[in-house]
């Protein structure tokens, strides 16, 4: 069956986004394949065409439960029955039904902790898998910005399944960070499919304001810029603080984290999309697999960690292609913060000379981890990230003394410290470039930076005016303080 037609059949869709044709001819040749394609492409299509395409079940390994659901819920809403989500979340009956019955599901969604598992793993080897497919690719790069330990053992996953045909998904990788997907996932021979990352519709903004000040400005901001909107922080505590603040003054907003119930964060989301709130105060921990395609405005709060995070981020905004606008504020000293919270995400020097010295006092074999985990993990003063990340590295080295593995892990650890402040003195080159915001970003990724558009970045000049509210039913604007007339005035060069 020729694309266009298969398209037409198995889905509601008329035509191809950029990049899905190429992705999806190359997995239906037999390659292995990665595709970087922008947030908001529909990059879920590249794995259910050939889907439906080719005899057996698609293994989608996902990073988010969140994430997982959504794309089940959207699949069952386009009439497509046959899909499951198999994560730690799904109660224990209806995850025994479900694994009794896999040959049954077409698509099966699966986090990569569940993959670790070898009683998952060889039910899996008797289904017959038309396509294995690794999204949020970049996840498996300790190169990547959002690097995750269980996302490291799918090259293993993908040998023991018998090496199916495999597509890699990512919305943002270097082409460093590619390379090392290839290696990871164990891939000999591949296809690689990128396109740009470039947003034309989105206008880029970096606002420096005081620090005293930045409260007032975000909510001035919320307040006056077409809707609906989602404003990035790194504090859980700060998102709640914001929405509360929104609401006092009369704006339908909620905070969304990973500190919420599975529950709220799943009814949240559905509320964002189907249009019952217009903003949402988040943490990274939002937006992955949002399909809603008329955010208009993204403000970061917070300074993020690495441009490609805050290149997924922004590109939430405006998918139609209609006119959308992304403000970073940044007070000087942001970056103190940013420093501090990737420090937390690794073991210090302290916590892993504990953790090693306790090990040995017990007589703790690596491969054993898991088992000694309530009796060290507290002595160590290790958080569950630092702890998962270690477990890992002495499941992978286990068949090593332990001495040995201390010092490789303490070895990993000082790289990814190096790793993790490059990228944050990148985002600080980012925010203070005077010259174009977008061609940085280009450039960033390797691209060709030839722009030339009317409404491109704070350092260009555009005007703010464009993006505030329209009183319905009326010719006249929204109200539009002195302040976003003065910051219009000198945008305007």
């Amino acid at each position: 069956m020729e694309l266009m037609e298969a398209l037409r059949v198995y889905t509601s869709h008329k035509e191809f986004r950029p990049g899905q044709k190429r992705t999806i001819s190359s997995v239906l040749g037999g390659k292995h394949t990665i595709s970087m394609l922008p947030t908001g492409t529909g990059k879920s299509l590249c794995y259910q065409l050939p889907g439906y395409m080719r005899k057996g079940s698609v293994l989608i390994v996902s990073p988010l439960l969140s994430l997982m659901h959504d794309q089940v819920e959207q699949l069952r809403a386009a009439g497509e029955k046959r899909a499951v989500a198999l994560n730690s979340f799904l109660p224990l009956e209806e995850k025994n039904r479900a694994m009794a019955s896999l040959e049954g599901y077409k698509f099966i969604f699966i986090s990569p902790e569940m993959l670790g598992i070898p009683m998952v793993t060889a039910r899996m080897k008797e289904l017959e898998i038309a396509l294995f497919v690794v999204d949020e690719a970049h996840c498996i790069s300790q190169w990547g910005y959002d690097f995750r330990p269980d996302y490291a053992r799918l090259g293993d996953v993908r040998e023991n399944l018998g090496n199916p045909i495999t597509l890699a998904l990512t919305a943002t990788a270097t082409s460093e960070v590619r390379a090392d997907i290839a290696r990871q996932l164990h891939l000999d021979d591949w296809e690689e499919i990128v396109y740009s990352i470039d947003r034309p519709a989105i206008a880029i903004s970096v606002e420096q304001v005081g620090r005293d000040k930045k409260l007032s400005r975000v909510i001035e901001l919320a307040e006056s810029l077409e809707g609906p909107g989602i404003i990035y922080f790194s504090s859980k505590r700060k998102a709640e603080e914001i929405a509360i603040l929104l609401r006092q003054h009369g704006m339908n907003a909620m905070s969304y984290h990973g500190g919420l119930e599975q529950e709220n964060r799943i009814l949240i989301q559905q509320q964002f999309v189907k249009g019952q709130l217009d903003i949402i105060c988040a943490t990274s921990a939002f937006g992955m697999g949002i399909n809603k395609q008329d955010v208009r405005f993204i403000l970061h709060y917070h300074m993020p960690l690495d441009i490609e995070s805050y290149v997924q981020e922004i590109g939430r905004a405006g998918r139609d292609n209609g006119k959308s606008i992304a403000i970073l504020l940044y007070s000087p000293g942001d970056e103190q913060l940013s420093f501090g919270l990737a420090a937390l995400e690794l073991p210090d020097d302290i916590q892993i000379s504990s953790f090693f010295s306790l090990a040995k006092e017990i007589g703790m074999k690596p491969g054993d981890c898991k088992t000694y985990e309530k009796q060290l993990v507290p002595s160590a003063g290790l958080t569950e990230i630092q702890w998962r990340l270690l477990c890992d590295f002495l499941l992978r080295w286990k068949q090593e003394k332990m001495g040995a593995i201390e010092e490789k892990f303490s070895l990993y650890v000082e790289q990814r410290r190096k790793v993790k402040s490059n990228k944050i003195k990148d985002m600080l080159a980012f925010i203070s470039a005077e010259s174009c915001k977008r061609v940085f970003l280009l450039k960033f990724f390797g691209e060709n930076a030839d722009i030339s558009k009317e409404t491109c970045c704070s350092s260009c000049g555009f005007s703010y005016l464009s993006f505030v509210k329209k009183i319905k039913n009326s010719s006249r604007n929204y109200h539009v303080t002195w302040q976003e007339e003065l910051a219009s005035l000198l945008l305007r060069r």
